[in-house]
């Protein structure tokens, strides 16, 4: 009786009505005593460090996903604006090969200013450039671009920009539209992934600005 007594008295309860002896620790070599020993020592230590790698793992993830992209290169915003400056010498000598170098052969999606509503890859745009310097302005062509602002963010870019061709003999002799271009950059070279060409519209009268004034 007397040494059952001791036993009752050295479990220790938890708040789940177990001991220390079920959970397998022992104290000098008898289950469920309680008080601080050199295993129980151990295991708490090693218990708190595995909560401390935890947390730091957890917060350097959360860490890694709040940092910030790659900050542009030197010479990022100088080959955009480079890129920009050969497609309006190539427009300018409406030379459709070189319009189309800015532009990625994979991947590229545009919204122009004309129908159809959307060209989905460079092939389609070829054809649209083709049609615009035969069609809508066969003659000689002044064109140029201004108020040019680019944004670099890692390996993607964008710019707005407005944009004038000036083609005294056409049916629109002068058509002033408002650019958007996004960039990716692979393999050290900037190129247009999408584009999106427009004009403002007055919604009274249904019609488009084709001067796009300020």
């Amino acid at each position: 009786m007397a040494g059952s007594g001791r036993e009752a008295a050295g479990r220790v309860p938890d708040p789940e009505g177990w001991t220390l002896a079920a959970r397998g620790v022992t104290v000098g070599g008898e289950p469920g005593r309680s008080g601080s020993t050199g295993e129980l020592q151990m295991k708490t230590r090693i218990i708190a460090g595995a909560a401390l790698a935890l947390g730091l793992s957890v917060a350097g993830t959360a860490f890694a996903a709040d940092a910030p992209a790659a900050a542009a290169g030197p010479g990022d915003k100088a080959q955009i604006a480079a890129l920009e400056k050969r497609f309006a010498a190539a427009f300018n000598a409406k030379d459709v090969g070189k319009v189309m170098n800015v532009y990625a052969r994979s991947g590229l999606f545009v919204f122009d200013a004309t129908p159809p509503r959307q060209y989905v890859g460079w092939e389609a745009y070829r054809k649209d450039f083709e049609g615009l310097f035969k069609e809508a302005f066969p003659g000689a062509l002044k064109f140029s671009i201004a108020d040019l602002a680019i944004t670099v963010s890692g390996d993607m870019a964008y710019s707005h920009s407005i944009q004038t061709i000036e083609s005294p003999g056409a049916a629109i002799p002068k058509l002033v539209v408002r650019v958007t271009d996004v960039y990716r950059k692979a393999g050290g070279r900037w190129l247009v992934v999408h584009e999106h060409v427009s004009v403002p519209v007055d919604m009274a009268t249904d019609k488009g600005d084709l001067l796009s004034k300020p």
